[in-house]
Order: structure tokens, then C-alpha cells, then sequence
């Protein structure tokens, strides 16, 4: 660059010199000002003023201005090729600062190309970086700071060398394997990445390296889970998650903006490819909505995995339900279980699971109760949790939960609430419904009772007359007349009326489970046999009299349970159930320990055959050949009761068509 220099600055002195001596010759003398290059007038070997140049004679200052004229055009030849040396100059330094940032850059740049060679797009990138280097190299010279304000309040913002920054969006260097993403919160920006902003003097502005990364960024290659809910309650969610499997691509772009909300003009980066497997977690009835009503659904999503809320109590997940309790009590630094505490956990995952030989698949409840158990053992100073502790946890859970439950029990202590648990009455007896609270359900038993009379309505469900029987309910008492007419009604019509109605009951019934002890109720009245009122009954039928299995059995059997015991236990009471409802039973210890000690019974039975003789101590009866009953059956009686009313009314209607004519 000296050397450049100085032969510019000779070449220079040349010219110079050389007009210097022409217009010595001429008589003039030229001077540099701060305004440029100026000739002045030598007379007498004495450089004039301007004021003793127009003092000469006229013909002296033409002979003047004409040298002048002629030396000043010979000046400016000489500067225009001054400046087109320093012009040459200036492009021999660029080029020797393009020289030099190579011999820099050029290695560093080979060794990048070098380890990402099987990538196109980043050595393309690369080649952009090394030529706006070499470009650009005299901003990476050392230079003073500028001490303005506004160069303070944008210090950093605007560096030049920001354009060379690696706006990295994914880290993968602690990752091994395919990337497993859950969001948790699947928004618009948060699946496909957004575009930030920052305040600078009360606008907006942004840059490439305000870009961030979305959920299906960070999966990308791999898989990315989202719950249905969540993503069918954010707006746009749903439909940019299809449009990215239809595509392939990852397009980030405002949300306002894709809606017209907005017009300000941003940063439009370009779609990056995605290649992701979407794991959608939801409810079965979600599914089916989407499966039905979405077209894209089920194209994109092919495979289903229903997961099943039980599992079988065998060998092989008893060991992997103790090793659950050991690692999470192990994790969360809860005291570990003894033998009879997991023996105690075990039996509470079959009793929420309802069935002996099953375990309940829904650990956020077995969780509930380690942790609460292991408090307790900690208060106690145990070493182990014990079989007490879980007891106590799972006592303490039910105790917050069951207010309206006691409720209810002190009403029917009080008698406000109808519930006989001794004698015998005829067209009564005692139904168990269950109540669910969410987090807890019991059971609530009622009264129900049966009117027959003359008539040809057939039988009259109250609940449904005035709108609070649900469909299933309607459908089961429906099922009560198809029976009747199978059992009683092969030789003459049906001609009676009768109602059915649970007592006291104001929140709606629906479900069958109540279906055989209505019918129980219909017989009696029928045959003016009492049924016991210690005995509750729970259990669907169907039109041939067969007991058919319901829900809620430990509940509706504790619920009844309880009622005996505020009364008084008599060693009578019990509740008939569905004989394929067996395998649910996982009572708890205080009913347990009643039925051993004989003062409280249960009674499978499979038909309303053995269901009526534990209810009335009479045989119900089978029909001979002839279609009739056996005498001292409860058939007998209810054939011989609707044989009655159907003549009654036949006589009625002879009577009243005599009338008529």
C-alpha cells in the first residue's frame, strides 16, 4: 500500500510540477485554497492582490486573463488525471484487501465446506459468507468508536457484523437418538415458530436473528406428541398441523397475518422440510368426532392404539405394579412400601378397577394414595409405610369428597328420606342407584313402588310422564312388559294398568340397573305377595328373565350397608345382585367382616325366578303344559290376578257397548 502510495504521490508532484513551471513561464503563479486550485498574476517577481490587479492597464489584465485561461485549462487536465491515478489507487487497495481477507477467510471457508460437503444449500451459504466478506473486509479493520448518542443507544443493534451471526434454531447436541417432542401448549406459533420484534424508538423492528423455533422444529426427524383437546382449542393449530403433514414443509408466518388482521410487513423465511410422526393423545369420543367429521383425519392419521384402563391381575403385572410403587417412591422420595401396604394398594387398584381379578391402568390414582400414605408414615416416624397408613389415605380422600353422601345418610336417619329395612310390604322394596360426583360416587337406595289397577294403559312409568326418565330407564321399563306378556299373557290379552315410580327421587333416573327390581315390585302388586324390606335389590333384566350384570356394585352394596348399620343391624338385611357382578365385588372391610360375622348378606342370583324367592319366600313357578301355574306360586297368583282383570274389563266394555246401543 506505501508503495502504491508513493508512486501516486510522485506522479502527482510530477504533474504538478510540470503546470507549476508553465505558468512560472506565463507569468503566473498557481496556490492551493481550501476552495481548490486558484492562479494569481506575478508582476515585478511579486505575486498581486486582486485589488492591484484592476489597477493595471485594460490591455495588460486581457493579456492576464488570457494566460490564465490557458493555464487553468492545463490544470484541470493535470487534477482529472491526478484523481484518475488515485481512482487506480483506490481500486489497486480494494483489491489488495480483497487479496488479503481471502488468504484469511479462504482456509477457514475450504475446512467448512470440507465438513458439510454433503450438504448443497449450506455450501452455497458459505459462498455467500466468503465473498461478502472479502466484499465487505474494511469493516472488519479496527476502528474508533463513534461517542454519538445514538451510536450508545444502538450499540450492538446494528453491528455490521451481525449479518454473519448463525441464528441456530435447533440444538441437538445433547440428543441422541430420533427427538421425542410433547407440547404442552400446541398454539399457532408455538407448532410452527414466529418471528419476534423489539422496541427501537417507538417502532417495531426485527431481523433473521430474531426467528424462533416451533414444536415441529425441534421434532423434526422424529416424533412430536399434542393432545387433540388442547390443539382443537387453539386457533389455527389444528389446521396448520395438517397443512405441514399435507406439505412436508414448515412455512412461519404470523397467524394475524395469515387472517388479514394485520399488514405490517415482516420477515418471510423460507419453508424448511419436515419429516415427523404426530402422536395425537385423546379421548375415544374426540377420535370418532374427528374420524367422522374431519375428511383429512383419517388419511393423515392411520393407525389407532386404544389404551385399555385395566389390566389382568396376574403374576407378571403384580411384579411390574410393586416395581411402579418402588421406582416412584424411589423418585419422589416417599418412604417405601412393607408387604402388607402394597398387599392394601393392590386390593384398592382392583376395587377402582371393579373387578377381583383386574389392576387399574389409572396410576394418577394409585399415586394419590402413595403419596398421602407415605405422609402419613413420615408424621408417624415410620420406617415403612404401612398397611394402616394406606388405609388412612384412602379413608382421608373419601372423607373429603363424601359431604353430600352424609347428607343424604342423616336424612335418611331422620327419616325425611323413606327407607324401611325390616317387614314385609306389598309393591315396595328398596333400589340402590349410583351417584358420581367425579372424584367420588355412592351409592343413594330408594324407594320404589308399584300400583296395578283396572285398566289397559299397560304400565305407566311416572319418571317418563313427566320427563325425568332418560332413555336407557324408559327402555328398561319397556322390557318389564315384553316379560309379562311372554310369562302371563299366552291364552288372553294384557288388560290392566299399572305404575311404577322411585320415591323421593327429584334429580332424573336413567340406566337399566334398576329394570329386575322394578319388575320385583310390578309382581308384587300383581300377586299381593310382600317382599321382605331388608333385602335392596340392584340389576338389570331382560324380556325372559334373565339377570343381567350393572355398574357401581361395591358402591350400591356399601350404600345399603351403611343405611343397615345407622338403623341397626338384624343379621337379616342384604342386596340381591347380578350373579355375573361376583368378580366385582371388592367391598370394604367393615362390610367384609359383617358378612363373615353373618349379619349382612349377598345374594347372586342369575334369574327373577331365585331373585323372588329370596324376596318373598315363594317359589315364582314354572308353567305346566297346559299354560297354567302350579297353585301357591307367585305365578299362580299373577296369572289368576290378570285372568280377573281381563274379564273384569271385557265385562265393562260389553256393558258399556250395551249402553251405547
Amino acid at each position: 500500500k506505501a508503495s502504491i502510495m508513493k508512486r501516486v504521490q510522485e506522479k502527482s508532484a510530477k504533474i504538478m510540477e510540470t503546470i507549476n513551471e508553465e505558468a512560472r513561464k506565463e507569468g503566473l503563479a498557481i496556490v492551493r485554497t481550501n476552495a481548490g486550485y486558484v492562479t494569481i498574476p506575478i508582476v515585478n517577481g511579486k505575486q498581486i492582490t486582486p485589488e492591484e490587479f484592476e489597477a493595471l492597464a485594460p490591455e495588460v489584465k486581457e493579456e492576464i486573463e488570457e494566460k490564465t485561461k490557458k493555464i487553468q485549462e492545463k490544470l484541470f487536465e493535470a487534477l482529472r488525471e491526478i484523481r484518475k491515478e488515485e481512482r487506480n489507487a483506490r481500486k489497486e487497495f480494494s483489491e489488495l484487501d480483497k487479496q488479503t481477507a481471502l488468504f484469511v477467510v479462504k482456509p477457514r471457508i475450504e475446512e467448512l465446506k470440507e465438513k458439510y460437503n454433503l450438504h448443497e444449500k449450506v455450501i452455497s451459504y458459505l459462498k455467500s459468507v466468503e465473498e461478502d466478506i472479502i466484499k465487505n473486509s474494511t469493516i472488519f479493520l479496527s476502528q474508533e468508536e463513534d461517542g454519538s448518542p445514538l451510536n450508545i443507544i444502538f450499540k450492538g443493534k446494528s453491528s455490521p457484523f451481525k449479518r454473519y451471526k448463525v441464528n441456530l434454531l435447533v440444538n441437538r447436541n445433547d440428543t441422541t437418538g430420533a427427538p421425542v417432542v410433547e407440547e404442552s401448549n400446541p398454539t399457532y406459533a408455538n407448532l410452527v415458530g414466529r418471528v419476534e420484534y423489539e422496541g427501537q424508538l417507538g417502532t417495531m423492528v426485527t431481523d433473521f436473528t430474531k426467528i424462533r423455533a416451533g414444536a415441529f422444529h425441534k421434532a423434526n426427524g422424529g416424533y412430536l406428541i399434542l393432545q387433540v383437546k388442547d390443539l382443537l382449542t387453539n386457533l389455527g393449530a389444528w389446521d396448520v398441523l395438517k397443512r405441514i403433514l399435507k406439505d412436508g414443509s414448515i412455512k412461519i408466518e404470523s397467524l394475524s397475518e395469515k387472517l388479514g388482521y394485520t399488514t405490517v410487513e415482516s420477515l418471510k423465511p423460507e419453508p424448511i422440510p419436515v419429516k415427523v410422526k404426530v402422536v395425537l393423545v385423546g379421548s375415544p369420543l374426540l377420535y370418532h368426532l374427528l374420524y367422522q367429521y374431519d375428511e383429512d383425519f383419517s388419511k393423515l392419521f392411520k393407525i389407532k392404539a386404544d389404551f385399555d384402563w385395566i389390566m389382568a391381575r396376574d403374576e407378571d403385572n403384580l411384579e411390574k405394579f410393586t416395581n411402579f410403587v418402588s421406582s416412584y417412591c424411589e423418585n419422589e422420595k416417599i418412604r417405601h412400601f412393607d408387604r402388607g401396604a402394597m398387599a392394601r394398594l393392590v386390593e384398592y387398584s382392583s376395587r377402582i378397577s371393579e373387578n377381583q381379578k383386574k389392576l387399574s391402568a389409572m396410576f394418577n390414582k394409585i399415586t394419590e394414595i402413595i403419596q398421602e400414605a407415605g405422609t402419613w408414615a413420615e408424621i408417624e416416624g415410620s420406617e415403612f409405610v404401612r398397611e394402616i397408613h394406606v388405609d388412612k389415605a384412602i379413608k382421608e380422600k373419601i372423607y373429603r369428597s363424601n359431604l353430600y353422601e352424609e347428607k343424604l345418610q342423616e336424612m335418611i336417619d331422620e327419616g325425611k328420606i323413606i327407607i324401611d329395612i325390616d317387614g314385609e310390604k306389598v309393591g315396595e322394596i328398596n333400589g340402590l342407584a349410583v351417584l358420581n360426583l367425579g372424584d367420588y360416587a355412592f351409592a343413594k337406595p330408594s324407594k320404589i313402588t308399584a300400583n296395578v289397577f283396572l285398566g289397559k294403559e299397560g304400565i305407566i312409568n311416572i319418571e317418563r310422564e313427566v320427563k325425568m326418565s332418560g332413555n336407557i330407564h324408559s327402555k328398561g321399563v319397556l322390557i318389564l312388559s315384553g316379560f309379562l306378556r311372554e310369562r302371563f299373557s299366552q291364552k288372553f290379552p294384557l288388560s290392566f294398568s299399572a305404575s311404577l315410580t322411585f320415591e323421593q327421587v327429584y334429580e332424573g333416573v336413567d340406566g337399566d340397573s334398576a329394570s329386575s327390581t322394578e319388575l320385583y315390585a310390578l309382581l308384587s302388586s300383581l300377586s299381593g305377595i310382600p317382599i321382605r324390606q331388608y333385602i335392596a335389590v340392584t340389576g338389570s333384566v331382560n324380556q325372559k328373565g334373565m339377570i343381567q350384570p350393572i355398574g357401581g356394585v361395591n358402591e350400591k352394596i356399601e350404600g345399603f350397608f351403611k343405611v343397615c348399620k345407622s338403623k341397626g343391624l338384624t343379621g337379616k338385611q342384604g342386596v340381591i345382585i347380578p350373579y355375573q357382578n361376583i368378580d366385582n365385588l371388592m367391598l370394604n372391610e367393615e362390610v367384609r367382616d359383617a358378612i363373615d360375622k353373618g349379619l349382612f348378606h349377598i345374594y347372586p342370583v342369575k334369574t327373577i325366578d331365585e331373585g323372588i324367592r329370596i324376596l318373598t319366600g315363594v317359589e315364582f313357578g314354572k308353567m305346566k303344559e297346559d299354560g297354567t301355574y302350579p297353585e301357591n306360586t307367585l305365578s299362580y297368583r299373577v296369572m289368576k290376578r290378570l285372568k280377573e282383570m281381563y274379564e273384569t274389563v271385557k265385562a265393562l266394555e260389553k256393558e258399556d257397548k250395551k249402553d251405547k246401543e
